[in-house]
C-alpha cells in the first residue's frame, strides 16, 4: 500500500478547510470575515463544486468576489433559523421585511440613503399587500432593523455612514449605506419561481430529487445533531445500515467528522467543534439549565433494559415526559443552582420563560420533541418520495420505538444519555482487569 505524500495530505487539508468553511458558512465575502480563508475556495472551487453535488446534492457558485453554497431545506421539522443579536428567534414578520429588502436590493442603487430603502421597502409591502407594523411603530422599526442587520452581517449591506440601528431612532436617523447587488441575488436559495406559496416553497426545498434516499439521509447527517432511526423512512434506514461505514469514511475525508453509531441512531461528530450553532454543554443560563434538566430526566426515565431488534431486544428512542415533571425538575434547579450560579434574574422570576427557553434548545439539538407522527409513518415525505425498502430487504423495526398520540405531549430522546452521568464499568476479562472503562448506558 502506497502512503500518501506530503502533497497529498496538505491538499486534502486544505480542501477539508475550504469545505468546513462553507459547510459552516454558506455566504462567504472576498472582503468579509472569512476573507483570508477565500482564497481556498476559489483555489479549489471545481472539486468541491462537484464534492458538494455528489455527495449533498448543494450547488456551489465561486465568483470573484464570494462563494455561495446552495443548501436545501429539510423541511418543516429542521428548526434552522435566524436569530436576532440578543439571540431572539426571527418572528414571520422580520422574514417578511428580509424578503422585502432582498426584493428591492436586486435593483437598487450601489449607494443610497438609508430613508430612501426604507420607503422602498414599504412600498414594495404595500405592493405585496403586507402589513409592516407589528403591535406598535417602536416594534416595527426595531423588526426592520433587525433584518437589515443581517444584510449587514452578510455583506449585502455595507454601514458607509451611519447605521441602519439609525431607523428606530425617536427622530429618525439617517445613514448612507452601500448596496452588494450580486450577493442581494444569491441571498436566497430556494426554488421561488416554481412555489406556489411558502410551504410549497419548504416541500420543494427539501425535495432530495432524483438521488432521493441517499441525499436526505447525507443532509440530516450533516445539518442535524443527531439522526435518530424513526426520522428516517424504510428506504432511507436501509440506505443507512447498508452504508454507514463507508460514510463514515467520506465524511471524515471530506469534512473531518467523526460518525457515532448506536441502536437508536447515528450522529456526525465534529472534534473541531466549529460546524454548529448550537453548544452543550453551553455558556449561560439556558445551556446550563438544559443541561441539567436532561441529566435528571434521564436519570428518572432512563428505560430498564432498552436493546435492539436484531437481537430480540427492544428498541427505545424516546419515552414519554410528564408535563409536571418538567416543571418540578425546574423548579428544583432554579433554586438548587439560580442564584450560587447567577443566573438570569428574568429567568429566575419567570419559570415558564425559562422553561419554552430550554425545550427550545433542546427541542433543536434533537434531545427531546414533540410527540407526533414522524417520517417513519410518512409523515412530511414530498409528493411521489419513495419510503419503502427494496423487495426482500428487511429493515430495523421502529414502531412504537418513541410514543406518539398528543402532539402536545413531550418525549426525551435516546441521543440525550449523551449528557447523563457517565456509569464506571469494570471488565471481567482478564486482558482489561487493570483498567476502567467509561461506557455511555442508553437511554
Amino acid at each position: 500500500m502506497t502512503l500518501p505524500s506530503t502533497h497529498d495530505v496538505a491538499l486534502a487539508a486544505e480542501r477539508r478547510t475550504a469545505a468546513r468553511l462553507l459547510l459552516a458558512h454558506p455566504l462567504v465575502a472576498a472582503d468579509g470575515p472569512h476573507a483570508d480563508l477565500f482564497p481556498r475556495i476559489r483555489r479549489h472551487a471545481d472539486w468541491l463544486g462537484k464534492r458538494f453535488q455528489q455527495v449533498l446534492g448543494y450547488r456551489l457558485l465561486v465568483d470573484s468576489s464570494f462563494a455561495r453554497l446552495f443548501k436545501a431545506g429539510l423541511g418543516t421539522g429542521a428548526r434552522h433559523r435566524l436569530e436576532r443579536s440578543t439571540g431572539t428567534p426571527f418572528t414571520p414578520h422580520t422574514y417578511a421585511c428580509l424578503a422585502l429588502a432582498l426584493s428591492v436590493l436586486v435593483t437598487a442603487p450601489e449607494q443610497m440613503l438609508l430613508s430612501h430603502l426604507v420607503a422602498d421597502i414599504r412600498a414594495a409591502a404595500a405592493d405585496a399587500g403586507i402589513q409592516l407594523s407589528e403591535t406598535g411603530r417602536a416594534a416595527g422599526k426595531r423588526t426592520l432593523v433587525a433584518a437589515l442587520r443581517q444584510l449587514v452581517e452578510w455583506g449585502v449591506l455595507i454601514e458607509t455612514e451611519g447605521q441602519v440601528a439609525a431607523i428606530a431612532q425617536e427622530a429618525g436617523g439617517e445613514a448612507l449605506i452601500t448596496v452588494d447587488r450580486e450577493l442581494a441575488r444569491v441571498v436566497v436559495a430556494g426554488p421561488l419561481a416554481q412555489s406556489r406559496d411558502g410551504a410549497d416553497l419548504v416541500r420543494q426545498a427539501a425535495d432530495p430529487g432524483f438521488s432521493g434516499p441517499r441525499t436526505y439521509v447525507r443532509r440530516m447527517l450533516v445539518e442535524t445533531p443527531v439522526v435518530h432511526l424513526d426520522e428516517l423512512t424504510d428506504a432511507e434506514r436501509d440506505w443507512l445500515r447498508t452504508r454507514q461505514r463507508r460514510e463514515a469514511q467520506a465524511f471524515s475525508e471530506l469534512l473531518g467528522l467523526e460518525m457515532e453509531i448506536r441502536a437508536e441512531g447515528v450522529a456526525l461528530v465534529d472534534p473541531e467543534e466549529e460546524l454548529t450553532d448550537l453548544h452543550l454543554p453551553g455558556t449561560g443560563t439556558v445551556a446550563q439549565a438544559a443541561l441539567l434538566l436532561v441529566e435528571r430526566l434521564v436519570e428518572r426515565l432512563r428505560p430498564q433494559e432498552p436493546g435492539h431488534p436484531a437481537t430480540g431486544g427492544t428498541l427505545v428512542i424516546g419515552v414519554t415526559v410528564p408535563d409536571r415533571l418538567i416543571n418540578e425538575v425546574l423548579a428544583e434547579l432554579v433554586a438548587e443552582y439560580g442564584q450560587r450560579s447567577n443566573w438570569q434574574r428574568g429567568y429566575l422570576e419567570d419559570l415558564p420563560a425559562l422553561r419554552e427557553a430550554v425545550l427550545d434548545l433542546l427541542l433543536r439539538m434533537r434531545l427531546m420533541a414533540r410527540a407526533g407522527r414522524l417520517r417513519a409513518e410518512g409523515e412530511g415525505l414530498p409528493e411521489g418520495y419513495v419510503e419503502e425498502a427494496p423487495e426482500g430487504r428487511t429493515v430495523t423495526d421502529v414502531h412504537g420505538a418513541r410514543p406518539g398520540g398528543n402532539s402536545d405531549g413531550w418525549v426525551l430522546l435516546a441521543a440525550a444519555a449523551r449528557y447523563a452521568t457517565l456509569v464506571t464499568i469494570r471488565p471481567a476479562t482478564k486482558a482489561s482487569q487493570s483498567a476502567d472503562v467509561q461506557e455511555e448506558l442508553p437511554l
